[in-house]
């Protein structure tokens, strides 16, 4: 199996002025293509060439470096410009998604405050996640480098199912915000795809298909 840049379903110049044109022309062309190229490499010739990318996720951890950056690469982008939606399309989550995010995070503006929060205090490059766990439960947390909490032997207090990620790589938003993270944080909410979200919620929990 050959893993391939999956294609965007917008341009990069519809998510300004929250990320610019050129950090996502870069982070797509440049490091997620980098990924996904590099994990092809890692894994030819190997008994993991024909597993799917979630099967080598949870060997990543005893696999060789390479294989583990990039295969959590490959994945954590994959889904980051899922639940991205242009800002001319933006809505709020559903009353639906508003009520999980009530019995889980008490609201929806505490789950953000959470979130932003994890995602801030990421030391150096890393990943925020929102998960579903074994019960069905949300829960937040963070893991750095390119690493997953679908991965097996990390210690990632989240150990769920990814539904919403945040690239919080440098590469990720330097270019417009320099070493203001929070700033970076503060407008990924105005681009999310909450449809996405609540589907990849329902999907987890076998509500759909």
């Amino acid at each position: 199996m050959s893993f391939k840049l999956p294609k965007l379903s917008y341009s990069y110049e519809d998510f300004e002025p929250y990320i610019d044109r050129k950090t996502m022309e870069i982070h797509y062309t440049k490091h997620h293509a980098g990924y996904t190229n590099n994990l092809n490499k890692a894994i030819e010739g190997t008994d993991m060439i024909n597993l799917s990318i979630i099967e080598i996720l949870r060997r990543a951890n005893i696999e060789t470096p390479a294989i583990r950056n990039n295969s959590g690469g490959f994945y954590n982008h994959n889904l980051f410009w899922e639940i991205l939606i242009p800002h001319s399309e933006s809505s709020s989550p559903s009353i639906y998604l508003n009520e999980v995010f009530q019995k889980y995070f008490k609201s929806f503006s505490s789950f953000k405050e959470k979130f932003s929060e994890i995602a801030l205090n990421r030391f150096g490059s890393g990943w925020a996640w929102l998960c579903v766990k074994e019960k069905k439960e949300l829960t937040i947390c963070s893991t750095g480098n390119q690493d997953n909490p679908l991965m097996l032997g990390i210690n990632c207090d989240c150990d769920g199912i990814p539904i919403l990620g945040l690239d919080v790589w440098e590469h990720a938003y330097y270019l417009k915000y320099k070493n203001r993270r929070i700033d970076y944080i503060s407008s990924f909410w105005n681009i999310v795809n909450w449809k996405k979200v609540e589907e990849n919620y329902k999907k987890e929990i076998n509500l759909i298909n």
